[in-house]
């Protein structure tokens, strides 16, 4: 849970600035993107299966971040 308070003198805009970075900081709101349809069981494990062969690939390839 994101708890913001409002700082003394500080404008409403300044704030909301710090809500969406603290928002994005924890995870919130990618969390929300991957609830908003159904997935699969099957679809969520082909795409860690093809996250990784990605990640193995880009690691085996001379200039790779590996």
């Amino acid at each position: 849970m994101v708890k913001l308070r409002l700082r003394d003198n500080e404008h409403v805009s300044d704030a909301v600035k710090r809500f969406r970075k603290l928002v994005e900081h924890s995870g919130i709101k990618k969390e929300m993107r991957r609830r908003e349809y159904y997935e699969k069981p099957s679809e969520t494990k082909r795409r860690a299966r093809r996250r990784a062969e990605r990640r193995d690939l880009m690691a085996r390839k001379p200039g790779g971040s590996a």
